[in-house]
Formats: structure tokens, sequence, C-alpha cells
């Protein structure tokens, strides 16, 4: 396994490596950049890279733009924004223009491992302040949405639950609720993180254990 650090400080690529270590050991090789431009050189000269980590305040970045010019020039490698600015509009647009996940630099190691493991897998981790505000936990929302225990599901994500219970495909959901089929595959991580779980089977266990969906879910 190869991974792209593209970070300006030297101290935070050295607790990085730290961190990676405990990822896998199948890392052979840890690329290290401390600007955007030099990170694109790197990505370009080494396709067969696994991860790429990015932070978006560094020499030669535009913040989120610049995720959205690696995305397009490497769409093959997933991208892990780590940055210590966690505003929301910011995390929204960085997952919105290529990011399959999102860490704060102040998150734990073990949160950390979480949502590289997440992505590697080929999942999409979704940062749990993204998930609050589409989950909307103000008053109002937990009167018309169902709930776990620290987020409530929004009526898309309810509705791709419920065709995921009835074993439909991506694809199918797609045709249902008449959404491109990335879409649904993103509404599906979302699913995933929020019932904390690995996979459709799981999902399903938990919506029904959590009285998500009923019975009728599955016809």
């Amino acid at each position: 396994m190869k991974i792209l650090l593209v970070d300006d400080h030297a101290l935070f690529r050295e607790g990085m490596r730290y961190v990676l270590q405990q990822l896998d050991d199948t890392i052979s090789e840890v690329f290290e950049a401390g600007n955007f431009s030099d990170g694109m050189k790197i990505a370009m000269e080494h396709p067969e890279l696994d991860l790429a980590l990015l932070d978006l305040n560094m020499p030669g970045s535009e913040g989120p733009l610049s995720i959205k010019h690696f995305h397009r020039n490497h769409p093959h490698i997933p991208i892990v924004v780590v940055s210590g600015e966690e505003n929301y509009a910011v995390m929204e647009s960085a997952m919105n223009h290529g990011a399959m996940g999102f860490v704060g630099k102040n998150s734990a190691v073990p949160m950390m491992l979480d949502a590289l493991n997440l992505v590697l897998s080929g999942g999409i981790y979704i940062p749990p302040q993204l998930l609050q505000r589409q989950g909307g936990v103000t008053e109002s929302a937990e009167k018309s949405n169902f709930r776990t225990e620290e987020c409530s599901l929004t009526a898309r994500q309810t509705q791709a639950l419920t065709h995921l219970a009835r074993g439909l495909s991506n694809k199918e959901i797609a045709e249902e609720m008449s959404l491109a089929e990335g879409t649904v595959k993103v509404h599906i991580a979302t699913l995933y993180q929020i019932l904390r779980v690995n996979n459709r089977i799981e999902a399903v266990r938990m919506a029904e254990k959590l009285g998500l969906i009923g019975g009728a879910a599955h016809g």
C-alpha cells in the first residue's frame, strides 16, 4: 500500500507517519510533500497510490477547489482531507468536490484510523459535524424524522434505508428514488456511519433493532 501525505508542517507529517504505522502492515511507502504542487507531481509520478491525505491550507492550495482539481486529475486515488479547519461549509465543500473523507487534525488517533480504514475499504467517511447537520437534530426535526441515539435520518436517508431492506441494488434504489447512483452510494455510506455498521446486512438488522424499519420494509 502506498500513501501520499501532503501538508506544509513537517512536524504534523511526522505525527501522521506514526498514525499510518498503526493503520496497516502492508504500507510499503509514504510519499510526502510540503505544498499542493509537489503533491500533484508525486501523484502524477505514482498513479498506483492507494490513498492521498491532503491539507487544505498550505502553499499552492485553494482549499476545496484544490480537492476538485486533484480528484479531476486522479479520480482513482481516494482523497481524505486532514485539516485544522473544521467549518461546516468547508467540510461540505471538500466532500462535494471529491473528498472521500474529512478528518480534523485534533481528532483522536482511533477515530482517524477508523476513517482511513473506511475509505481504504471503499467507503466514505462523513464527519460527525456533517452528519448532525444533515440529520437535523433540532427539536422540530425530531418530530418528523427517525432517530438513532445521536442523529436523525432525513426523509431521503429513510427512503434509501427502506429500499436497502428490500434487497434492492444501488442501481435499483437510484431508479426508485430518481437519483444518480453515485448519490445513492453517498446516502448509504451516510447510513452506515449513522448506524455504525459496515455492510447492508448489519444496516438492516440495526435499523430493525432501532425500530427504523418494520416488517413491511421487506415486502
